[in-house]
């Protein structure tokens, strides 16, 4: 795609709307509007950016009136195809693509693209450190950091560009072709957006879809997404044969021994499938990994992924409050190696916490429950393992340490949002850190 001369609309005037119109501006687009239906008050500081940038902005509802003569309009990942927005600028006749189908289409290096429900940030961070230290120039992107029409507009070169990409990016790919294409996993989530689960799986099936037997498929074994035309490599930890796998306690390759698990400062089988993914991502890409290992020992797993928080009275306590719906909860507990005190609960937004009930024994001894959803789930497993209600998270941690016994883990993974007590999972998962800070 050429925008040289072009009249180009952008959808969206978050951060990846922002990007991609940056980016037409300076691949030499004639004209460039951004459009945008949110309050013009608050999208008033903006605009002023953007305008004193050469590009018109148009907010509130009179961003639902396309202008003529459009060449493209580009779709920022937050926009539903079926919102009136979107539908007016689809009756222009002018192809519609997403920002990242526009920045691939300026792109002059191969892509990695990590999808998945759960651990694509975590798996995106640790495959661009692999790249790098096994000597390919990379930078992590797209639906974490920087948006993909950025990182282009920047002209830095680069060997390869790692991006962690959503559904809702891969909805309006048309070209869109990475050269490594991982699939971390799948399960339901997002249903607010898609019509059905099959849907929203098919959304995210898109990333194998331009890929030729030149490329490479990154599966998780467990899951069988399907067929491709690519290369695959298979990857589990919960048993599942595959070429990269995880026996007592050792990640193997091709059945020998790559790396002892325990030497990562990583927590959970999910996160040694993680470094599976990273691994055999820069595998596909010719890196040799003996040289990268000491590079995924000290890797510092991101804020509120898993991640140790501090250590009372001889038990460890985990803060996982990323884990937003019931497949990041799960992937958390089968990652533990003994039964966990659990701190579970917040925003009621209909999620079946019914559903794992089987995956309690022998996983959790006993469970604290908090926010809107928290009587519910007590009332769900109290047969099956003792459950609390606490009245607060700093409450909650705090009964948690009452709970464990020395040497047991405390494990603050929610299983679904956080907007009925906080801003969001970070402020949450700071408020967890900050209580087990008190206690020690």
């Amino acid at each position: 795609m050429i925008s040289q001369g072009q009249r180009i609309a952008i959808l969206g005037a978050g951060a990846s709307g922002l990007a991609a119109a940056r980016l037409a501006v300076a691949g030499g687009a004639a004209w460039v509007g951004v459009y945008d239906s949110g309050d013009p008050e608050k999208l008033a500081p903006t605009g002023e950016t953007l305008q004193a940038e050469g590009i018109v902005c148009v907010f509130g509802d009179e961003a639902l009136t396309a202008p003529a003569d459009l060449d493209l309009v580009v779709v920022s990942p937050g926009i539903d195809v079926s919102w009136p927005i979107a539908q007016a600028f689809s009756g222009t006749g002018a192809p519609l693509v997403g920002e990242i189908e526009y920045a691939w289409q300026h792109c002059d290096c191969p892509v990695v693209g990590i999808t998945g429900t759960n651990g694509k940030t975590t798996t995106t961070e640790l495959t661009a450190a692999v790249l790098e230290a096994g000597g390919l120039h990379t930078v992590a992107s797209g639906n974490y950091g920087l948006a993909f029409s950025e990182v282009i507009r920047s002209g830095e070169k680069f060997d390869v560009i790692t991006l962690e990409i959503s559904s809702f990016q891969l909805e309006t790919i048309t070209t869109f072709r990475p050269k490594v294409a991982v699939w971390m996993n799948f399960a339901p989530d997002h249903l607010d957006r898609y019509a059905s689960i099959d849907d929203y799986r098919a959304a995210k099936l898109r990333i194998f879809e331009n890929q030729t037997a030149e490329d490479f498929a990154v599966i998780n074994a467990a899951e069988s997404p399907g067929e491709f035309a690519a290369q695959t490599t298979g990857f589990s930890a919960f048993g599942t044969p595959a070429d990269f796998d995880f026996v007592e306690g050792w990640i193997r390759f091709g059945g020998e021994p790559l790396l002892e698990f325990s030497t990562v400062k990583l927590h959970g089988k999910h996160n040694a499938e993680n470094v599976m993914a990273a691994l055999a991502a820069a595998k596909c890409l010719g890196v040799n990994l003996d040289g990268v290992l000491e590079t995924i020992r000290q890797y510092e797993p991101p804020h509120h992924r898993c991640e140790p928080v501090g250590i009372v009275n001889g038990s460890l306590f985990i803060n996982d409050s990323k884990a937003t719906n019931l497949h990041a909860l799960a992937s958390s507990l089968r990652g533990q190696e003994s039964p966990v005190v659990l701190i579970v609960g917040g925003k009621e937004k209909g999620l079946d916490f019914s559903e794992i009930t089987s995956l309690l024994p022998g996983a959790v001894d006993h469970a604290i429950c908090i926010g809107e959803i928290g009587q519910r789930i007590a009332n769900l497993w109290s047969d099956t393992v003792s459950c609390e209600i606490a009245g607060s998270l700093e409450e909650a941690t705090r009964m948690a340490a009452a709970a464990a016994q020395p040497g047991q883990t405390v494990l603050f993974s929610p299983g679904t949002s956080s907007f009925d007590m906080f801003s969001g999972y970070a402020e949450r998962g700071d408020v967890f850190r900050r209580a087990v800070e008190s206690l020690t």
